[in-house]
C-alpha cells in the first residue's frame, strides 16, 4: 500500500471534539460529517482540504471520546492517511476499523510538504525536505482492513 499527498498539521491532542463537534453528533450521514470536520479548530480545514491530502498531528491524537464520527468525518473529507506522533488507542482501533490509514512517525514534517508513505516497505518519504524515515509496516490483516474499506466490508469480503 502506497499513499502521497500535501500535508495538512495539527498539533498534540487533537480531540475527537474538535475532529467533529457533538453537535454534528446527530447524523450518520458521512458527507455531513465531513463538512463539519474540525470546523471548530481550523475554520478553513474543509475549504483547503483536497482529495489525498494527508494529516500530520502531534502527540495523543484522537483522544477524548470514542466516537466514531471522527475517524468518519477525516476519511470522507479526503484525508487519505494520519501521520502522529502518537494516537489515543481507541481512535486508533476505529480508523482502522472505519478504513482511514494511521501511522506513527516522529519525524520533521510541515504544512505543505509533500509526502510519500510506504506501507508494506515500513518508509515515509518527505519530498519537500528530500528526508527519508522508517515507520512499522502494516501487517496484511490491517492492510486487508484499510484495502477493503474497514472492518465490515473486510468481513462480508470474507478478509
Amino acid at each position: 500500500m502506497f499513499i502521497k499527498g500535501k500535508v495538512i498539521k495539527y498539533g498534540d491532542n487533537i480531540d475527537t471534539d474538535v475532529i467533529i463537534p457533538a453537535r454534528y453528533l446527530n447524523t450518520s450521514d458521512k458527507k455531513e460529517l465531513a463538512a463539519h470536520c474540525m470546523e471548530d479548530l481550523d475554520s478553513t480545514f474543509i475549504k483547503r482540504v483536497k482529495s489525498g491530502d494527508i494529516m500530520v498531528a502531534g502527540k495523543n491524537f484522537g483522544c477524548g471520546s470514542s466516537r466514531e464520527h471522527a475517524p468518519i468525518a477525516i476519511k470522507e473529507s479526503g484525508i487519505a492517511c494520519i501521520v502522529a506522533k502518537s494516537f489515543a488507542r481507541i481512535f486508533y482501533r476505529n480508523a482502522i476499523n472505519t478504513g482511514l490509514p494511521i501511522i506513527e512517525y516522529d519525524g520533521e514534517i510541515d504544512e505543505g510538504d509533500v509526502i510519500e508513505i510506504d506501507f508494506d516497505g515500513g518508509k515515509i518519504i518527505n519530498q519537500t525536505k528530500n528526508k527519508q524515515g522508517s515507520i512499522a509496516p502494516f501487517p496484511p490483516f490491517l492492510q486487508n482492513i484499510i484495502s477493503e474499506g474497514g472492518l465490515l466490508n473486510s468481513l462480508k469480503q470474507g478478509g
